[in-house]
Formats: structure tokens, sequence, C-alpha cells
């Protein structure tokens, strides 16, 4: 199914049932600029760190063996920083040493090479740190109202739905591709 931003169906609970982190140790935003990881990993940081975990998502040269040049990211911002903070706040109920959690993510048009979205997550442990980042992008991916407009070698265009390519692509992975 190809999902435009207009008609894309949001998959998290409802509006009134999202509970909010807003502790001062969480990050999240939605720009237009380029995103930075060297800001991303110093919002992260805290003395009581033992491991930072940083997940950089970038814009690929390829999806599905067509070449791509660019995405072109949309987001219904105020929802979408309303989940991200749900995520924060059900990371920390998970994991509960959690020191800093930042969630950044891009809109607009961005090329090849360009990173679209940084996940950070400092903690004591890194076992934690790395579980907890992992839970961050998947469940962005899968609950955020973001989408992505690929932008193809041969000058199509289709709208995508970032929960429907993990989930086709958590299909692919299953099927043994």
């Amino acid at each position: 199914m190809v999902a435009t931003p207009s008609t894309q169906p949001f998959a998290a609970q409802p509006f009134a049932a999202l509970r909010e982190d807003d502790s001062p140790h969480t990050h999240v935003a939605i720009t237009f600029a380029p995103l930075s990881l060297e800001q991303v990993y110093g919002l992260a940081d805290d003395s009581a760190n033992g491991a930072i975990v940083v997940m950089s998502g970038m814009v690929r040269d390829n999806t599905e063996g067509r070449s791509v040049v660019a995405l072109e990211y949309q987001a219904y911002e105020p929802m979408a920083l309303v989940v991200f903070k749900q995520i924060a706040a059900q990371m920390r109920q998970r994991w509960s040493e959690i020191t800093r959690i930042v969630i950044h993510h891009r809109t607009g048009k961005l090329v090849v090479g360009e990173i679209s979205v940084l996940v950070a997550v400092g903690s004591p442990h890194r076992g934690e740190a790395f579980a907890a980042c992992q839970y961050a992008i998947d469940t962005l991916k899968h609950n955020a109202p973001i989408w992505k407009k690929e932008h193809w070698q041969d000058g199509s265009t289709s709208w995508v739905s970032i929960g429907a390519c993990e989930a086709e692509e958590a299909l692919n992975v299953g099927a043994g591709s």
C-alpha cells in the first residue's frame, strides 16, 4: 500500500491516551536543518554514562534494486513530537537507568548520504543503551506520523509511510531475502 501524507492512518495510541516524557534529560526535535552527530552526542552525554549509543539513519542510494537520488520527508510535527516523547517515556520505564534520550528527525528533501534521523541513548551500561536505542528507532519507524517520498533515478517518485517500509523490510527478512 502506498500512502500519502493525507491518507496514512496514525498507528499509535489515541492522542488522549499518550503519556509524554517531559524529563529535562530527553530532547526531541523535528527540523528542516541538517542533523548534527556532535550535537546529539553532546545532548546524550552525562557523567553517569558508561555508554552512549547513537543510531544514524541515512539516505541510501537504492531500494529494492532501484536507484534512489533523494528522499523527501514530511511529518505531522505536533503528533510526531508527542510520539517521540511517548517512546522516551516507555524507554525510561523499561530501562530505568537511562540518563539521556535524544530523538531528532529531519524533514525536507535529502540526497544520498545525508542523515535523516538520529537517536542517542546515554546509560551507565552498554547493554541497556544498545537495547533502548534499537527500541527507540524501531518504535519511531512504526508509530511516528512521518512519510517519505522516494525520488528515483528515472525521475519517478512514490510516497511511502516509514512504518510501511519497516513492515515490508521485516517481511523480506523473515522470508530470507
